[in-house]
């Protein structure tokens, strides 16, 4: 381990955290809100974020630039790590203050656009720190690491190792640019769609500050509001409909988009993983809307499907926004938003979830065992977009998808022994909302209520279930092997 390299990459990753901060202290002076002290909670929190910064990437002069696999894992791990930890100084100088495992939760939450919050008021809490709070959603969405790559530029050979360890920004293999213009053009189309959403919301009537807000967790898929009843405040059918379109969005592979700016058609026809996802969420609202109607938890038609394709985007793409409470639905409608955000988005795509990909192989290799258990001498080859998969990734989805498995089992048990007063469901719930990143869970932390009171050790315990979740697990617990931090 060069931990040299290593520092000097966290110092440069603090530092760009810091000038986010600057940018929200900018907003706060300006708003200049008289009795929170936005100003003040940001400004003290860019001086610690830039100095802890600037003195590890001191300590860091003299390392390698070039990012090996092993110095990769270690960054992308730990950088989220620190991310959250710092990010959460804001909340903690703030008035009204988080307590410290709180703020760290709420820090998580934005970093990995889960949207699950430990604030009761929201709409109490001063709008630079709203802000701020919008800000690390954003960040998180497409991945501070891929920002770290596009714009520092320091990863040479191993900025792949980067993308594939972060993982909103998987590597098309086949791309013909270097890992830095990749990384850049996915920031470039994340912007334009950024500022797309941004002019619809504002020309349908959404305060401009409001926007900017919802914005920053529409494209993010993180789904952080400034009001307490979420999307629902707005009482907009138009709204509604506008952030459903770039929720979608935000849930595809951005690697789509930059193959159709580079011309190259006939990747959206190859890609199957888009197909079928698109396919799935249609069978999901459909049969969600047709629950509605059925137990007239809607009051026409019109509304049943807008309510029913909003909290399904919104919660395979692990959003979060909600207009209504799906947690008072009938059990089949409830069971179909676990099923959801169980699946999450596409990989590549700023969603959480295991991903439709994963499903996809899965199914296909099931079904090539099957086959086998009467012609054992058969060939089949997996393949996703004609391209056949080899044993070692087959069995690497097995692995993830049995560790998820396990983590939701072991993280529901550790759930009840924290937290008395949860059920089952409520445990449960707020295990996949967190690993998932889908922010809103079951019970006593679904839709229409938040994580607030939940104790310390429960909100330190969540919080690190969001890191695994957006960093797909294996990244995390990597830090915790001897062998990863030994010396070359």
């Amino acid at each position: 381990m060069d931990y040299r390299q290593l520092s000097r990459a966290l110092g440069l990753l603090l530092l760009l955290m810091a000038a986010s901060m600057v940018a929200c202290l900018a907003y706060a002076v300006y708003d200049n809100e008289p009795h929170y002290a936005a100003d003040r909670a940001l400004g003290l929190s860019a001086l610690i974020t830039a100095c802890a910064g600037g003195l590890l990437a001191l300590l860091g002069r003299g390392g390698s630039k070039e990012i090996l696999r092993r110095e990769a894992i270690a960054i992308v791990g730990l950088g989220w790590t620190v991310s959250t930890l710092f990010g959460a100084l804001p909340y903690y100088f703030a008035s009204p203050s988080l307590e410290p495992a709180a703020a760290i939760f709420e820090s998580a939450s934005g970093f990995t656009t889960t949207g699950a919050s430990a604030i009761k008021d929201v709409e109490i809490i001063p709008r630079g720190i709203l802000l701020w709070r919008a800000t690390t959603q954003w960040l998180g969405g497409m991945g501070i690491l891929v920002l770290f790559v596009a714009v520092l530029s320091m990863a040479g050979a191993g900025s792949k190792s980067l993308f594939r360890r972060e993982s909103s920004a998987k590597f098309s293999e086949g791309f013909s640019s270097s890992m830095r213009d990749t990384a850049i053009r996915l920031w470039q189309i994340y912007l334009g769609l950024s500022v797309a959403c941004f002019a619809g919301l504002v020309v349908l009537g959404m305060p401009v500050f409001d926007a900017v807000c919802h914005t920053f967790a529409t494209i993010s898929t993180g789904g952080f509001s400034t009001k307490n009843t979420s999307i629902a405040y707005y009482q907009s059918a138009a709204i509604e409909w506008w952030i459903i379109l770039f929720m979608l969005l935000g849930a595809i592979s951005f690697m789509l988009y930059a193959w159709l700016i580079a011309r190259r058609w006939s990747k959206w026809n190859q890609d199957e993983e888009t197909r079928f996802y698109l396919g799935f969420l249609a069978v999901v609202s459909v049969s969600v809307t047709a629950s509605l109607m059925y137990h007239a938890q809607a009051s026409d038609f019109a509304t049943a499907l807008r309510n029913a394709v909003f909290q399904v985007v919104s919660i395979s793409s692990t959003t979060g926004f909600v207009t209504a409470d799906y947690d008072k639905w009938s059990d089949f409608a409830r069971i179909l938003i676990v099923a959801v955000m169980f699946v999450g988005g596409c990989a590549g795509s700023t969603a959480g979830g295991v991903k439709v990909s994963r499903l996809m192989v899965f199914f296909k290799n099931f079904r090539r065992q099957l086959i086998h258990t009467f012609r054992p001498g058969q060939i089949i080859p997996v393949r996703i977009n004609g391209v056949p998969l080899s044993d070692s990734y087959l069995a690497e989805v097995g692995l993830f998808l049995a560790l998820v498995g396990f983590i939701v089992a072991l993280g529901s048990l550790a759930m009840a022994a924290l937290e008395p007063g949860f059920d089952l469901i409520s445990s449960f719930g707020a295990v996949i909302a967190t690993l998932f990143n889908t922010g809103p869970g079951l019970g006593a932390v679904g839709p229409s209520l938040t994580f607030a009171d939940l104790g310390a050790p429960a909100h330190l315990l969540l919080s690190l279930l969001m890191i695994m979740g957006r960093l797909e697990i294996l990244a995390v617990l990597a830090l915790f092997v001897p062998q990863l931090w030994r010396k070359y």
